[in-house]
């Protein structure tokens, strides 16, 4: 029998102005739908030879699975949120953590959808709409408090989940945090080995899990090191004007610090702003310690003494975790801790 394509010269793809379907496909290759659709989904029955045209004319379509149908069929809307905040953007954090989940969601049928929010705003909010909606399968949350109630939300509604950074609240999940106790204590060390004894710490807000971390980190070091701190009154949530005022006033006055500690890379082009504005120097009149996603804090001050923390692979981490909770592994077995990576580590 001809087929019914045999001569046929297909419309070019430019032209197909409704979105692909299944019918499409089918049109194009000449084979019926269920045949199309066993083929997208690697059926065993499918030749090699016919998975590999119906998947090139589908890439040339730009053809995408419907997501109300497969939502309908299975029940799952095939999507990851990432519940991400958007406060002072600058340093390439949130940019890492979506590369990192991104590279990781590309082999498998999830997407990923970024659910902005403002730290200043309730933190619920984004965390009930997914859940009211279903719009998604499982979920990714950042800046963890230490009784967390959008953790204990998630729990209760059984909605699988991953936190970037650890909570202190008695519920069992999958975490990836980045061990900021170890960053803040070995950034006193390496002050300390360079005559440093007055320390400031540019630290994360109080509400925070990590606020604790790096704090213990801090004191256990300037303790045995005999060092002290200087008090700093803004933290990295603070505007970044306001941190470099702050810094260029207590420059200025005569308890300056002769070391400071950053628990943000964009925090510390403000800290460092605030030093050269009260007319010092990094790496003359004192020294600057600063975590970092990427490596451009040398290129703005090389002076600056960095260790660095890999989002992006904390991303590829969270988006694993995730994953392997809706696949039904148990969240104890699905949490991760990095360490502080300096440049001598790196030698």
């Amino acid at each position: 029998m001809k087929n019914r394509n045999e001569g046929a010269t297909p419309a070019p793809v430019a032209e197909t102005r409704e979105r692909p379907t299944l019918k499409t496909i089918a049109f194009m290759t000449g084979l019926g739908i269920t045949t199309v659709s066993r083929a997208l989904k690697d059926a065993p029955d499918i030749g090699a030879e016919t998975k590999e045209r119906v998947r090139m004319v589908a890439r040339q379509l730009g053809y995408q699975p419907n997501r109300a149908g497969v939502r309908l069929r299975t029940g799952k809307t095939n999507v990851i949120a990432l519940v991400l905040s958007i406060d002072e953007e600058i340093m390439g954090f949130s940019n890492q953590m979506v590369f990192g989940i991104s590279e990781v969601l590309s082999n498998t049928p999830y997407h990923i959808v970024v659910t902005p929010h403002s730290h200043s705003k309730d933190p619920m909010l984004p965390i009930r709409y997914i859940l009211e909606t279903g719009s998604a399968d499982g979920v990714i949350i950042s800046r963890t408090e230490p009784d967390d109630p959008r953790v204990r939300l998630l729990v209760e509604q059984n909605m699988p989940f991953a936190t970037h950074g650890r909570t202190d609240c008695g519920l069992v999940h999958a975490y990836h945090d980045y061990d900021n106790e170890a960053f803040a204590r070995q950034a006193v060390e390496r002050l300390v080995q360079r005559g440093r004894r007055r320390i400031a710490l540019l630290q994360p807000p109080s509400k925070l899990t990590y606020y604790t971390h790096t704090r213990d980190g801090f004191l256990s070091a300037l303790h045995q090191a005999g060092a002290e701190e200087v008090p700093l009154r803004v933290t990295i949530d603070s505007p970044l004007a306001d941190i470099r005022d702050a810094v260029e006033a207590l420059m200025r006055s005569k308890d300056a610090p002769d070391g400071f500690i950053c628990s943000a890379g964009s925090g510390a082009i403000a800290v460092n702003a605030g030093i050269e504005a009260a007319g010092k120097h990094v790496g003359r009149d004192l020294d600057l310690v600063s975590k970092q996603s990427i490596p451009i804090l040398n290129w703005i001050r090389p002076e600056i003494i960095t260790a660095s923390e890999d989002v992006r692979e904390a991303g590829r981490e969270l988006a694993s975790a995730v994953i392997a909770r809706i696949d039904g592994a148990a969240p104890e077995q699905l949490q991760s801790v990095s360490l502080p990576v300096w440049p001598d580590d790196e030698k």
